[in-house]
């Protein structure tokens, strides 16, 4: 989850994440590398007396500043259109979980099992544990096993609404009257916070979500006890 100064991205908790990270950097440093480049460029301008009258064109460094530029977006771009087509890729899923979007709550389906479905509403302040965090707890998180192909249905019952999980590099818009479709895997256990990120009405601030990642086994044992 998101910590206090904390500048950068969440620590990644999925493949998917991790490559988001990776091309994060990559892109941070093609861009640092251009800035440095054009600042003393224009320090150069500035500050030296030197003047050519002569020069009135200059071929050379013309084609240079053309095709230079392009092959820097290329090595921008091709990474981009990989993890584009990486996020778009459906493997075959372990589990299906649907999640429906209300004002301002959200619903879940586990559509793998019968009757397996709640509501996850947050957790008010004067109700809040000492543990728990504020504007971020519910009360029924979403279980899911690690190491597992996810698949995730999303829509909404009334606005538009999104499911997002940082962590996890899971934004998908929650649509009424139609069906967003996400795969992700959770590659370490522990709990993963996140919240509606579409504006949808005046408790948007107040609809959060929270990821449960546990051992298959114990997984099990979590379906068992809330199927019988």
């Amino acid at each position: 989850m998101a910590t206090w100064a904390n500048l950068g991205l969440q620590d990644s908790s999925s493949p998917l994440m991790e490559q988001l990270n990776f091309f994060h950097d990559h892109t941070l440093l093609i861009l640092t590398m251009i800035t440095i480049l054009v600042s003393y460029i224009m320090g150069m301008l500035m500050f030296n007396k030197f003047t050519n009258r002569y020069l009135l064109h200059g071929q050379t460094i013309e084609i240079i500043w053309t095709v230079l530029p392009a092959i820097i977006l290329m090595f921008i771009a091709f990474p981009s259109l990989r993890l584009l087509y990486l996020m778009d890729e459906i493997n075959t899923p372990s589990i299906t979980l649907k999640s429906v979007g209300h004002q301002w709550y959200w619903s879940y389906e586990y559509s793998d099992f019968l009757n397996l479905e709640f509501d996850s509403y947050m957790v008010p302040t004067n109700e809040l544990e000492t543990n728990g965090f504020r504007l971020l707890d519910v009360d029924n998180r979403v279980v899911l096993p690690m190491n597992n192909q996810i698949r995730i249905l999303v829509t909404a019952t009334d606005v538009l609404h999104s499911w997002t999980v940082p962590s996890l590099g899971v934004k998908v818009d929650a649509t009424p009257g139609r069906l967003n479709q996400l795969n992700f895997l959770i590659n370490r256990p522990g709990l993963f916070f996140g919240q509606c990120s579409e504006i949808c009405g005046a408790n948007h601030s107040f609809m959060p979500i929270v990821i449960e990642s546990i051992p298959m086994n114990y997984f099990i044992k979590w379906i068992n006890s809330m199927t019988n």
